[in-house]
């Protein structure tokens, strides 16, 4: 590490995060959809010259990663030809190193007395795209080329003057071109933020002094990273996860995880993981390193800077042609879901190395549907991000309506919803008995019932966890399935997970859905009795669950009853239940 003031070292570190935390609450302030604004789904950087991640604000951890693979694609392509005024956007994933096309660049160089000194970025996920669905999250897309408007890297702004081109072509493509070309604004006024942020601490500082403190941050998130690494047992940690699969009969696509801890360095080798599929959620390699850095820096200490050093001591191996480093011209659209279950795999793997920083199995992210049509004379788009669930820790209890560790992201208020769109949500609630049992048992499963309220709706949703709940750890038991629903004239309909086929809905109509329960962490007879009377209480677990989960027998007044709880849980343990 580069010889530093440690004290001044700190003070610049917390002088990056304070930029990266103005540019999202600026974007998230000025943003039009509900899906930047309120949902939360972007993500804000600070980079060095060499597009290295410095600092990223506090939103969307599977980002985190993302940034240094776009930038060096950029730095690349644009060597010699960065201008100051220049904003470059950009989406597509084997043009621009994107995540999936609704996840767009803005980027903006930052100069100093006409040197580049860094970058302000961020990564907003768009209402629509285009494509072959609204939305743009289809997930029966077969290529790229049916999933909406691929951009390269292109200036937007050259010089401080707008390309109307390159807007134009924007709103021409999308089916909210309101929505997307205001979100691209909040964008750049993030970025314009940025800058001069940025500006404020070279003239602080000055810019030799800054550059060396850059460096040396670097080089202390490694050291920190190394350190927490070399915390952990040497050995190879194995893990197999799956997602459901595609349609009605989808076959399963499995996750194989052999986690490398070697010294102070560990490999996340993904070698036996599914071949991509010939769907929307495949996911490019630099999404694939994103989640798997996310998952690592979630155990290492809040002290290690949120910078690309910490990423140092981490290799990731995903082969090509896999679902997790997918080839041209595979389709991306729906590849978040592919995103939670890396992480949840790296978890599973931790587990038994780290029982007291791992929790049980949550939700498995979150559950996305969509909804558009016309709507008081203009075509609209909706779209939300569901959360949320977690597992039991060894701690506690597993949260509910808390967002996956990976995403940080928050579920659309339901007056926005309704003010906006013809829908109705009649139902928003923690559904009783899905919690995995165990000494902790996991958080409740969500539901969020939605009734339409006029004809020529269409629908459509990505969804998992209902052929594989939620697995508990150490004796925990799983959470129960998710589930989706439509009810349509009174008759319900069961749809799969991720259903191929698009779905018109028409007033009166109700999709309902139920995410996963989380998985229980410890052995369920082990759970304190007044715990498990309180949540009977509280109506989060039945009487009749209370007694063949957790052995805890009730009086007709809701008493515990000791001699039959104790009869009941000496039974359990020798069934080894």
């Amino acid at each position: 590490m580069a010889e530093c003031d440690l004290a001044l070292l700190e003070i610049i570190k917390n002088g990056f995060e304070a930029i990266a935390d103005e540019m999202a609450i600026i974007l998230m302030r000025t943003a039009h959809s509900p899906i930047v604004r309120d949902a939360m789904d972007f993500s804000t950087a600070l980079c060095d010259p060499q597009g290295q991640n410095i600092a990223q604000g506090l939103t969307t951890p599977m980002h985190l990663g993302s940034f240094y693979d776009a930038m060096q694609h950029l730095t690349t392509q644009y060597a010699g030809n960065i201008d100051e005024g220049d904003v470059f956007v950009g989406n597509d994933p084997y043009l621009a190193s994107g995540q999936h096309l609704p996840d767009i660049y803005v980027v903006k160089p930052l100069f100093h007395d006409g040197a580049l000194c860094g970058w302000a970025a961020t990564i907003a996920h768009h209402v629509d795209v285009g494509g072959l669905v609204p939305g743009s999250n289809s997930l029966s897309s077969t290529s790229i080329h049916q999933e909406g408007l691929r951009l390269p890297f292109l200036k937007l702004f050259r010089k401080g003057v707008a390309d109307e081109a390159i807007h134009a072509i924007i709103a021409a493509n999308v089916r909210t071109p309101d929505l997307v070309l205001g979100d691209i604004a909040a964008q750049c006024a993030a970025v314009q933020a940025g800058d001069r942020a940025f500006a404020d601490m070279l003239h602080r500082y000055g810019w030799a002094q800054l550059s060396r403190y850059t460096i040396a941050l670097h080089d202390y998130a490694e050291r920190l990273a190394r350190d927490a690494i070399r915390g952990i047992a040497d050995g190879t940690y194995q893990f197999e996860d799956h997602i459901d699969g595609l349609g009605e009969n989808g076959e399963p696509i499995v996750f194989r995880l052999a986690l490398h801890v070697q010294g102070d360095e560990v490999t996340a080798d993904w070698t036996g993981t599914s071949a991509q599929v010939a769907g929307g959620i495949n996911a490019p390699i630099s999404f694939c390193k994103s989640n798997v850095y996310a998952a690592l820096r979630s155990v290492m200490g809040a002290d290690v800077p949120n910078c690309h050093g910490y990423t140092r001591p981490i290799k990731v191996i995903a082969p090509e042609g896999t679902v997790l480093n997918c080839t041209y011209p595979a389709a991306c659209g729906g590849r978040g879901i592919t995103g939670y279950r890396i992480v949840d795999c790296v978890f599973g793997a931790l587990a038994p190395c780290l029982p007291d920083r791992v929790a049980a199995d949550g939700a498995g992210g979150s559950t996305l549907p969509s909804f558009s049509g016309q709507h008081n004379g203009r075509t609209f788009v909706f779209s939300e991000c569901v959360m949320g669930v977690w597992g039991g820790t060894s701690q506690h209890d597993g949260q509910d309506g808390v967002p996956h560790m990976a995403s940080n992201q928050a579920n659309v208020p339901i007056e926005i919803i309704e003010a906006d769109y013809p829908i109705r949500i009649e139902r928003y609630g923690v559904v009783p008995d899905t919690a995995g049992a165990g000494r902790y048992r996991g958080g409740l499963g969500i539901v969020r019932e939605y009734r339409i309220l006029q004809d020529n709706i269409y629908f459509g949703v990505r969804s998992d966890k209902v052929k594989y709940p939620p697995h508990g750890l150490f004796g925990g038991q799983p959470g129960t399935a998710a589930s989706n629903v439509l009810v349509v004239g009174g008759q319900e309909q069961t749809l799969p997970a991720m259903p191929l086929t698009p779905l018109t809905l028409n007033d009166g109509d109700v999709y309902r859905h139920v995410m996963a329960g989380g998985g229980g962490y410890g052995a369920p007879y082990d759970r304190n009795p007044d715990l498990v009377l309180q949540d009977v209480l509280d109506g989060l677990v039945t009487q009749a669950a209370a007694l063949s989960d957790y052995g805890v027998a009730l009086t007709n007044d809701l008493k515990i009853d000791e001699n039959a709880t104790r009869a009941h849980r000496t039974m359990m343990k020798g069934q080894g239940s």
